[in-house]
């Protein structure tokens, strides 16, 4: 051969042809330059150099391992249960805070503020009762010590669950307005220190709940209308309460009765303000009074008559003459004018 190329990558020799190559065409690297085969290229004119490297030993590519003993085959002595009964994480964000809690306890709070109330109703009833009936006769002590045994625990646990049930409302209705006022992309103007102040200080609480309330109601006829008959019935018992405290400081007979008397009245519609502030709590959490899902129901106005594109089927009475069908069979059929302003005429022929 006259010329040869060597490879850079495979270092082979490949001898040139009819024109010199540029790609290696065993391992496709680059070629270079021709050099003569016949006569020796001077080291400062090669366009390459010869590397001596030294050779690699026998065996030095081998690393010593030990082998150690294989133990006992993998067992499990009972069925696995960490797919079965993995625990669901719980994130730090849905645990409700204590204020939250208290919150959720509100329609709880309401149904045990309209028990208690509705038996301090019955227990001054059946000491007015007592009242009437002692006027004639004598009361037995053990009646006696029961009702007023029952007007005491009552006087005394009606209160504090209603103050209870008060302050539940009160952080229900922040984080109610906080709710809608953020439906709206609004902020609650309110804060809700003042919120809380409006439920829970007396006088005050007369009318700012029902304000509370107006504004968070938005168009609903429904909760409009439920938020002023509480508003009323609210009022009512606060008058009535005043009225009870006042008529109390006598000192006759009759109005002490009387006191009793009023006093079950006020205890009775203490009761149904509670339940009416439990429907109110209902239906701004848009569920009837036991808590299940409102059902809306739509009227639409009839158009026009039932359209029935087939007749229903009469059954024929069996009464009917056989002659009126061969009548009505040899009786000519008429049709009627394709024109309905022309006259019906009949041609004879």
């Amino acid at each position: 051969m006259a010329a040869y190329q060597i490879c850079v990558r495979c270092e082979n020799r490949w001898p040139v042809t009819y024109q010199p190559r540029q790609w290696c065409p065993s391992c496709r690297g680059v070629l270079l330059s021709p050099v003569p085969a016949d006569a020796p290229v001077p080291p400062s004119r090669r366009n390459f150099r010869w590397v001596a490297r030294p050779a690699v030993p026998l065996g030095a590519g081998k690393r010593s391992t030990r082998t150690r003993p294989m133990g006992p085959t993998p067992a499990y002595r009972e069925i696995p249960r960490w797919g079965l009964t993995d625990p669901v994480p719980v994130d730090d964000e849905d645990e409700p805070s204590r204020s939250e809690a208290i919150a959720d306890l509100a329609p709880t709070l309401l149904v045990g503020a309209a028990v208690v109330f509705g038996l301090a109703a019955l227990a001054e009833a059946f000491r007015y009762g007592l009242l009437v009936f002692n006027r004639t006769r004598l009361v037995d002590p053990l009646a006696l010590a029961v009702s007023d045994a029952a007007v005491w625990a009552t006087q005394v646990a009606a209160p504090l669950i209603a103050l209870a049930a008060a302050v539940a409302c009160a952080l229900r209705l922040i984080y109610l307005r906080q709710y809608i006022f953020a439906e709206r992309g609004e902020t609650d103007p309110r804060p809700p220190l003042a919120l809380l102040l409006g439920v829970v200080v007396p006088g005050v609480n007369l009318a700012m709940p029902g304000v509370f309330l107006t504004e968070v109601a938005g168009r609903d006829p429904r909760l409009l209308r439920a938020i002023r008959i509480w508003w009323s019935l609210w009022a009512l018992d606060a008058v009535l309460f005043v009225v009870m405290v006042l008529w109390r400081q006598l000192d006759t007979l009759q109005a002490r009765a009387d006191g009793v008397l009023l006093a079950a009245c006020a205890a009775a519609l203490a009761a149904v303000v509670a339940s009416t502030t439990l429907y109110v709590v209902r239906l701004l959490d848009e569920t009837d009074l036991w808590g299940r899902p409102l059902r809306h129901r739509r009227f639409t106005p009839a158009t026009g008559p039932v359209y029935a594109p087939i007749a229903p089927i009469v059954p024929r009475a069996a009464s009917a003459p056989v002659e009126e069908d061969n009548a009505a069979a040899a009786a000519p059929e008429c049709s009627p004018n394709e024109d309905a302003g022309a006259p019906e005429t009949v041609a004879s022929r």
